[in-house]
């Protein structure tokens, strides 16, 4: 399908795809087998400026588009979602700062992060507010000149390895939501420590860690925007980050078919190629029939967002929760055509059916995107009764 990409735009596919080739897909089964970080594919993300994708230009970045993001997370993650995830996690973290953020914050941390010399993370999810991010309990308590964080972050993409946190906390629990608040912190900050890395079941290359703050003592000009906006920060940020993952979900399962199809052509059985038995022909058609439609659907998500449009909290939403719905049906499919093979680890479709699952769950699971989307088609039929 011709998507109308531009020259820059297919420049970044093509490296993106030399890099998947060369670099990750010769070390991809040892990160997710050790969990180890791939510092050395990060080095080589940080040498191709792929750092620099998201970070405005006038910070020392790229100022690509959400869709010249959307395709680079694509076509890596159809080699390795993980190793993917440890790249692009950074703009999670990095979107609080460069939606809300103060110009001297911009200038301190996002020239760092579009070097590649620091990763970032954002840190919102807690053990019992997770889709329910009005329920945060970690608190921020203004004292002199500094906030003193206490509380415990869960489930953080890069904790641990990041350098920069854009983390949510209460500045004000009788408001609810309206009394969270947005911070910048950096590793190394005294009462800032971080928890057990996770044994995950997939993207097992990137790293999944607690935040803990015991007494951590934040200066008062790393506050994000200003007091109670911690909650709009967030949603904003996810809203941004959603076509991130939808693209994630997308890659993981275009690598899934293209294992499939290559895998169906030399595998034999009744003295012929599997690909030429009428089942695995429709099931190889509808695998790349739901891949095309959710391709679709999220490059147009990207588009909206680059178009400068008020409201793609609907559409971006939908991106998501259709994308990654598709990888999970695509990847199970690819298991099936392997057969037994599939199932074992030295093919990679096990693998990509494991990363699969958590685009369905992380940054809102899918039932909450529903909601969100349902929640847009109400207002807009209200609004257009008015």
């Amino acid at each position: 399908m011709d998507y109308g990409l531009t020259e820059e735009q297919i420049m970044i596919r093509d490296l993106c795809r030399q890099i998947g080739e060369e670099k990750i897909k010769p070390v991809r089964e040892h990160h997710d087998e050790t969990g180890e970080f791939p510092w050395e594919i990060m080095k080589v993300f940080a040498d191709a400026d792929l750092t620099s994708v998201f970070i405005p230009v006038e910070y020392g970045g790229m100022g690509g588009s959400c869709m010249d993001t959307v395709i680079a997370v694509e076509e890596l993650s159809k080699y390795c979602a993980g190793i993917a995830l440890c790249l692009f996690a950074t703009s999670l973290g990095a979107f609080p700062i460069i939606l809300f953020g103060s110009e001297d914050q911009k200038k301190k941390y996002l020239p760092r992060l579009a070097k590649g010399q620091a990763l970032a993370a954002f840190g919102l999810t807690e053990a019992s507010a997770g889709s329910d991010a009005g329920g945060i309990k970690t608190t921020a308590v203004l004292d002199g000149n500094e906030y003193v964080l206490n509380g415990t972050k869960q489930w953080i993409t890069n904790g641990g390895e990041a350098e920069v946190y854009t983390v949510i906390a209460m500045t004000n629990k009788a408001k609810g939501a309206r009394g969270a608040s947005a911070f910048v912190l950096e590793k190394g900050m005294p009462g800032f420590e971080f928890g057990k890395k996770e044994n995950k079941m997939g993207i097992r290359a990137s790293t999944t860690r607690e935040l803990i703050f015991q007494d951590c003592r934040v200066p008062k000009e790393n506050l994000i925007a200003k007091e109670g906006m911690g909650f709009i920060v967030a949603m904003k940020t996810l809203d941004n980050s959603r076509p991130g993952v939808a693209a994630q979900a997308l890659g993981i399962a275009t690598g899934a078919l293209e294992a499939a199809v290559q895998y169906a052509r030399e595998r034999k059985q009744f003295d012929k190629s599997i690909s030429g038995f009428q089942g695995i022909q429709f099931m190889l058609a509808d695998m790349a029939t739901k891949i095309e439609a959710a391709r679709g659907l999220v490059y147009q998500a990207a588009r909206q967002i680059d178009s400068g449009a008020k409201n793609f909290s609907k559409i971006a939403a939908m991106a998501k929760v259709f994308a990654s719905d598709v990888a999970m049906s695509v990847t199970t499919d690819a298991v099936q055509i392997f057969g037994g093979y599939g199932y074992m680890k030295e093919y990679p479709v096990e693998k990509m059916m494991r990363d699969a699952k958590i685009t369905q769950i992380y940054e809102g699971t899918n039932q909450i995107q529903r909601e969100v989307i349902a929640l847009n088609l109400i207002k807009e039929a209200a609004a257009r009764k008015q």
